[in-house]
């Protein structure tokens, strides 16, 4: 019976962090401040503040200054712009991020619009968004980033390779696709419209699955050896799962990431990555 291999995102993330501990150590000893990342709350989601304090640790684990601005949820576009305009020009803040999901009051494409494309840690401006697609260095969105490092850690070729990456969000789905084609994948990007999804999943490879459907995917919908990747998170009465019915798909993948212990944490060490080579272009 087939057992697929674990892509460990806990153990990957925490050599990450290491590293970047390390960095800040560096710094610290060379009389230099520390990186600063700015993370601003809306409303009190409470999955929101459990992701907002995982953040807030991470940044104290590694020496980062860590700037938390938590509003209300009556907050709106133009007081939370009014924030973030403070933010890009205070000189302690090298990466600002809007934690989401946002009130769907407050234009979110406008709030994206008004944080400094150098000082974008979640790479969603337009401007890095936009260099992506053309292939330029630029900031990477923080899940996608961390899936393509995972793959390079436990020695994933893309190369060749089919994937199907279920869901099309600005921060996972379309960036996601962008950085398997970089690698030199053949990208199929699938969604709710999608017809006769179960026949594109049965051909894909590499399965990045990111909808938000508990358990979604099923055995029944994967081909023998496919790579899976599971980025959804959603909490049920026995606890957290994610978009892929792990024990179901575990039977015939060759390699899957747990949820939780999977993507969550790559995308937070990203995060922090991010945070960094924002503050070495910042400070130069």
């Amino acid at each position: 019976m087939n057992v697929a291999k674990i892509l460990d995102g806990k153990a990957t993330a925490a050599a990450l962090r290491a590293d970047i501990s390390a960095h800040v150590k560096k710094l610290a000893g060379e009389g230099k401040k520390a990186p600063g990342l700015a993370v601003v709350l809306v409303g009190d989601d409470p999955a929101s503040m459990v992701y907002v304090g995982q953040k807030e640790k991470a940044c104290l684990e590694v020496g980062f200054r860590s700037h938390l601005h938590h509003l209300p949820a009556s907050t709106d576009t133009d007081t939370l712009i009014g924030l973030l305009g403070r933010m890009n020009e205070d000189p302690d803040v090298h990466g600002i991020l809007v934690q989401l999901p946002i009130p769907a009051y407050i234009d979110w494409t406008e709030a994206v619009r008004a944080i400094r494309a150098e000082k974008d840690v979640d790479g969603t401006h337009p401007l890095n968004l936009g260099k992506l697609v053309m292939g330029l260095k630029t900031v990477e969105p923080c899940t996608p980033r961390g899936i393509m490092h995972l793959f390079r850690e436990y020695g994933i070729i893309t190369a060749g390779k089919r994937a199907v990456v279920l869901g099309r969000s600005n921060i996972v789905g379309k960036p996601m696709a962008q950085l398997l084609m970089a690698a030199d994948a053949t990208v199929t990007v699938c969604h709710s419209r999608t017809i006769d999804l179960e026949t594109l999943t049965r051909e894909a490879d590499i399965i990045i699955a990111a909808i938000g459907k508990p358990e979604f995917l099923k055995a029944s919908m994967v081909k023998p050896g496919c790579i899976v990747v599971d980025v959804g998170i959603s909490r049920l009465g026995r606890g957290l799962v994610g978009d892929v019915d792990f024990e179901d798909v575990s039977r015939v993948a060759s390699w899957i990431t747990p949820v939780p212990g999977g993507v969550g944490p790559m995308t937070i060490a990203m995060l922090l990555q991010n945070t960094l080579e924002r503050y070495f272009e910042i400070e130069g």
